[in-house]
């Protein structure tokens, strides 16, 4: 039996793809959005069309009871208000539809002092990201307010899994595993913020199907895995096959990179997130999803190296 019909903005993204596997295994009836299908999800349809033009998401969602806008930009296309019109097109094409917007949301809506990070907390973020983001989600509000469809905020930490190819497992924790080195983001003693794709997108199909119990606007807040970096080193270090050293990433070397790259400039400006602890709670989500929902940590680290080491591996041997 269908749960409904949802559309994904961005199925080829991190979250996009995820959201697709999620919500086909939920049981409902799955449309991704993108300009090609290039990681193409069996059991699904896909609508080829360009997110930033109005006429092709009417079109892609037209008989939607959920969308997903899992749509991202490039840390360095954020800025001159790109953000902002990305997400206006999809506010538009929603209004008035009484359908259902699930959107994923940051931490870097917080500072580096906010230790515990609850839905109810004053948002304030680091610039130029932090506020950024809190632009976008009071557009959400409004919207939610004012343009007849609901909106339902997940926040996560860093996103984490197989298929997650350039983020923080592959481009900068493992980045010189083939020199026999591994890189810790921060003190091993500091905790950080982790989202498992695959656990992430459950949680998204779990608030669809309770959408009806909910207001038109609600934030909720994905604990995740709320762990060290030197449980991360340790669970990394259990996948690979030999020995490695464990230095702590050269963050310098980022600075540096920065100069010409505005990438590598964005990302040492977010090096806050893994100095401090910033940790997301929320225990009326912790209701919702019930004991034991998050992937054993050592699974899901398992399940994300294996896959990275073994393309790596493969790129080589075609090389």
């Amino acid at each position: 039996m269908q749960n409904g019909k949802v559309t994904i903005l961005g199925s080829n993204g991190h979250i996009g793809n995820a959201a697709m596997i999620a919500f086909r295994d939920a049981g409902w009836e799955v449309t991704g959005l993108g300009r090609s299908n290039r990681k193409p999800v069996t059991g699904t349809h896909f609508f080829k069309g360009d997110a930033d033009e109005v006429a092709a998401v009417r079109a892609a969602i037209a008989e939607a009871d959920i969308v997903v806008q899992a749509l991202h930009l490039r840390y360095d296309q954020w800025g001159n208000g790109r953000a902002e019109k990305q997400l206006q097109v999809v506010i538009d094409v929603m209004a008035g539809s009484g359908k259902t917007l699930l959107f994923p949301g940051t931490i870097y809506n917080y500072r580096a002092g906010d230790r515990t990070i609850a839905p109810g907390l004053r948002q304030s973020g680091e610039k130029p990201r932090g506020e950024i983001r809190i632009r976008l989600e009071q557009m959400l509000r409004q919207a939610a307010e004012n343009h007849g469809f609901q909106v339902i905020i997940l926040r996560a930490g860093d996103f984490f899994g197989p298929g997650n190819r350039d983020e923080w497992f592959d481009a900068a924790m493992l980045m010189d595993y083939a020199k026999g080195r591994l890189y810790h983001l921060g003190d091993l003693e500091t905790r950080h913020s982790w989202a498992y794709l695959p656990d992430l997108a459950r949680a998204f199909t779990v608030l669809a199907a309770r959408r009806s119990e909910m207001k038109r606007f609600e934030n909720f807040h994905f604990a995740g895995h709320w762990v060290s970096h030197g449980q991360i080193m340790a669970a990394i270090q259990n996948v690979l096959p030999g020995p490695v050293r464990i230095a702590p990433l050269p963050w310098w070397m980022l600075r540096a990179a920065g100069l010409l790259n505005p990438v590598m400039r964005d990302i040492y400006r977010m090096r806050y997130l893994w100095l401090n602890e910033m940790e997301l709670v929320d225990p009326r989500l912790d209701s919702l999803l019930g004991p034991g929902f998050t992937t054993p940590i050592e699974t899901a680290v398992a399940e994300t190296v294996t896959e990275l080491v073994a393309d790596r591996s493969a790129a080589r041997h075609a090389a």
